[in-house]
């Protein structure tokens, strides 16, 4: 049943599961649904009070991370003398925590080596005074500006560089990790002996896609690094995180106990479906990826055999699971029923187990080996479960 963002926000709200994960394509409403979720909890600010001098801590019950986050920063590209590129971060009490008060620049330096490159190097700015175009005299506080260079590990070195896209997510992702390491760190002690009341009233943290930049080895990195974190905390916090990446989920479902676990569909009117999700239907996202491969090999290498139609059965039956289906054959080509149900036939012929059938030769004729390339296609192009891993 369709919904209203406000009213998967309630449905997430409402959940006493300690982690909540959230599977969704591009464009299904992941960054929206996180600022449904803000809205519901903190009625009273807008999405760019959280980077105001007077957005306290103190008075916060979430942390989130998506989309706009990275508003926070900007660049100054030296346009006129392209010499000095500098990445600006706008005065907010989250990076003042993190820099100021909890001295976390190192740590944010390391977590962003490891996502990214050792030889990547950021530094921070101290306070400094220059004059403005006005002629006015304008101090600079410090942490409020970021440098690149490129050590070589030689004397050479390749200074004020502009970071790429991907890269400044990821610097600014590490901020964030090093925060809510700091966090769980605090809310982990009890109450009379923590270090700060700040967060004493905080009740979630939301982190909406870390993983978009990443390649494969540093997104299990992140991975690991974020399921770490969450069974660490042994207060009363919880986690909402959504991800449209299978690897990057599928750990998280393996790693985390105490969870439930949403499918979020956007539907034509512009509402959303969340489904929850459990059993199988969560854990099949390597499997279904032996599978398409294996198929995908067999169909260059012209070996198509009788068993490769168990396989294409298979994977018909695990993604119908994972989307919600209730008969895998609602996926198979065709306009009508009619026209399924001849595809269906042709699997079941093909794919059954019993004695008559693996009596019959494997080989295969032509047209019933194109028959599985059909097959594979019409799945890949016509759901965009199977779109997002292309």
């Amino acid at each position: 049943m369709s919904q209203s963002l406000k009213n998967a926000a309630e449905q997430l709200r409402d959940n006493n599961k300690k982690t909540q994960l959230i599977y969704a394509f591009n464009g299904s409403g992941k960054t929206r649904l996180s600022r449904a979720f803000k809205a519901l909890l903190e009625p009273d600010l807008t999405e760019h009070e959280v980077g105001d001098n007077n957005s306290d801590l103190a008075q916060k019950n979430i942390l989130y991370y998506n989309a706009f986050t990275e508003d926070l920063f900007y660049w100054d590209n030296d346009l006129a003398n392209d010499e000095s590129r500098v990445l600006k971060i706008h005065p907010n009490a989250f990076t003042d925590w993190v820099f100021e008060e909890q001295g976390q620049d190192r740590n944010v330096i390391g977590h962003f080596q490891r996502y990214t490159d050792a030889k990547l190097t950021p530094y921070f700015n101290d306070e400094y005074s220059h004059t403005d175009q006005n002629g006015e005299q304008v101090t600079v506080p410090a942490f409020s500006e970021v440098k690149f260079s490129f050590e070589r590990g030689n004397e050479e070195s390749e200074s004020n560089i502009k970071i790429s896209k991907g890269e400044e997510s990821n610097f600014i992702w590490s901020i964030f990790y090093s925060l809510i390491d700091q966090v769980i760190s605090v809310l982990n002690d009890s109450p009379e002996a923590r270090e700060t009341e700040r967060f004493n009233q905080l009740e979630y943290i939301y982190i909406d896609d870390p993983v978009s930049s990443l390649d494969e080895n540093h997104l299990m990195q992140l991975a690991v690094d974020l399921a770490s974190l969450i069974k660490k905390s042994t207060s009363t916090i919880k986690f909402i995180i959504s991800t449209h990446d299978t690897t990057f989920y599928n750990y998280l479902y393996n790693e985390l106990k105490s969870k439930s676990c949403f499918l979020l569909e956007a539907t034509e009117d512009k509402t959303v479906t969340l489904v929850e999700k459990n059993g199988d239907s969560n854990s099949s996202f390597f499997y279904h990826l032996g599978l398409k491969k294996q198929l995908e090999l067999a169909i260059k290498e012209q070996r198509v055999e009788r068993q490769h139609f168990v396989l294409i059965r298979n994977l018909y039956e695990k993604t119908a699971s994972f989307l919600g289906y209730p008969k895998w054959s609602k996926l198979l080509p065709g306009a009508n029923e009619e026209n399924r149900t001849a595809y269906l036939n042709r699997i079941i012929q093909f794919s059954s187990h019993d004695t008559l059938a693996n009596m019959q030769v494997a080989q295969l004729r032509p047209e019933e080996k194109n028959l599985v390339n059909v097959l594979l296609k019409h799945l890949i192009n016509n759901y965009s479960y199977w779109q997002q891993e292309a």
